[in-house]
């Protein structure tokens, strides 16, 4: 059964909906990071740098443990484990890795951005507004892609994993925004899913 470390960020529920999605049996250990719980030594020697989430995958390839950090790739690892989540069509295909990538190069870094100069000491409005600003114009380009199709790559994807956190997090600022109407109708498509709701409770406190 695959361990699963995990908190209550975007990062940890993208890992805890991959594994419900992919129906891999785990079992969740949870942290409390504004206590400092992910930073214990036993869990330093999963993870180095204290972040979550983490798997250890008793039965990884060739029947071996293996130990894996980041999200995008704990998501790439269920999906290729379960044969779920990854279109068998080549352009599907295709078109799931670019919209995946799309989220963890574009959507992602500005959303982190966001939380990141929004805790500094002096609040900096000027480079809060800069990153919304960047967040909305990524999520403008998802929600083109969603007013053709209904999931990201044509059908539920690793592509959709990855973003639904991240949109779950900011529907205030998406809805505050206007015009991504198709985003918000394929954010509640999501969330009738029981993978999701099942993994973002198990990632939640």
């Amino acid at each position: 059964m695959i361990e699963l470390y995990t908190g209550p960020t975007g990062n940890g529920q993208r890992a805890a909906i991959a594994l419900e999605e992919c129906g891999l049996p785990y079992k969740v250990t949870k942290y409390n990071l504004a206590k400092g719980e992910h930073k214990n030594p036993d869990y330093l020697k999963i993870n180095p740098l204290g972040a979550i989430p983490s798997i250890v995958d008793p039965e990884g390839p060739g029947g071996k443990r293996i130990v894996l950090t980041q999200s995008g790739a704990i998501v790439l690892y269920c999906a290729e484990k379960s044969g779920k989540l990854l279109p068998k069509d080549p352009e599907k295909r295709a078109q799931a890795y670019r919209w995946f990538m799309h989220t963890s190069t574009d959507v992602a870094p500005a959303s982190g951005a966001i939380f990141a100069t929004g805790n500094l000491p002096d609040k900096p409005a000027s480079a809060v507004e800069l990153f919304e600003k960047r967040l909305i114009n990524h999520l403008r380009e998802s929600d083109r892609r969603l007013g053709e199709a209904e999931y990201l790559a044509g059908e539920l994807s690793i592509a959709d994993i990855a973003l639904y956190p991240i949109v779950a997090g900011r529907k205030a600022m998406i809805e505050k925004a206007g015009g991504l109407n198709n985003l918000l109708k394929w954010f509640e498509r999501m969330s009738a899913r029981p993978g999701i709701q099942k993994g973002m409770a198990a990632s939640s406190n």
